[in-house]
């Protein structure tokens, strides 16, 4: 598939992408695709490339040799603002949330292109402002309540916890027509209890609101509830795709984890 070329059923596809860093080669002639409506894993050991690769996609780094597409377009290079505006969004292991503003601002301050961050307008347009205002508030507390977070919307999102921190990145990625999201180790610094929510909404995500993922994630059995396919890297490279239970019993992926190969039962 090319740039520009008919829409496949791949909404992210990854071409044969390199990347190096002071002459080591952390991935090496890559291609993996993330099919549309799926939970698409990745995984590999330390040092496999899976952040890399990650960063390559969302725009963080700029790959030394092939491309990127992302819904029919070439967006290699392109910077993640760009592709927030043609609907790439993207989670951190750590959470940037807004310390000083309630869970339900962090969430209207979303939408770009909102009158009211326009001077001129809320002085001429002030029931355009306020119309627009109003819907963003509504569309907020929409997303909290499918989250579950109504609880804390008036909370200060710095005193949230980690799992309730990861749930509002989350419901961040709903305030705009996300047409993929990136979800990068999701599980770190959740409790089990808020993890099971958190799982829970994006498998409602998905279901309900045909929502995309591609997730990077050290939590296997997260990895094994949510995602279908799941990649494996290692060396830079593409080793395996296909069900979790697949991965689970492949040799060469536990040789890739442990370093030694598995002997036939």
């Amino acid at each position: 598939m090319s740039g520009g070329g008919p829409l496949s059923d791949a909404v992210i596809d990854v071409q044969h992408v390199s990347k190096s860093f002071g002459g080591l080669q952390a991935v090496r002639d890559c291609s993996l695709q993330v099919k549309r409506g799926s939970i698409t894993g990745l995984i590999g050991p330390n040092g496999a490339g899976k952040s890399t690769l990650f960063n390559l996609v969302a725009g963080n780094i700029t790959p030394d040799t092939g491309k990127i597409i992302f819904d029919g377009k070439d967006i290699t290079g392109l910077p993640p603002h760009k592709l927030f505006s043609l609907g790439m969004l993207r989670t951190f292991q750590i959470a940037h949330e807004f310390s000083n503003m309630t869970a339900l601002e962090n969430l209207m301050v979303v939408p770009d292109h909102q009158p009211g961050e326009n001077l001129v307008a809320t002085w001429f347009m002030p029931g355009t402002v306020k119309a627009r205002d109003l819907a963003v508030k509504q569309k907020a507390n929409d997303v909290i309540d499918f989250l579950k977070l109504a609880h804390v919307k008036n909370e200060l999102a710095g005193n949230l916890s980690g799992g309730q921190k990861k749930l509002l990145e989350l419901g961040r990625t709903m305030m705009v027509d996300a047409k993929v999201v990136l979800l990068d180790e999701v599980a770190a610094g959740v409790n089990r209890t808020l993890l099971q929510d958190l799982a829970a909404n994006i498998e409602r995500m998905n279901q309900e609101l045909g929502y995309t993922f591609f997730v990077i994630e050290h939590d296997m059995d997260l990895i094994g509830r949510l995602c279908d396919p799941v990649i494996v890297m290692a060396a830079g490279e593409k080793i395996a795709e296909g069900p979790m239970s697949e991965i689970r019993a492949n040799p060469a992926i536990i040789e890739a984890y442990f370093g030694s190969p598995v002997e036939a039962a």
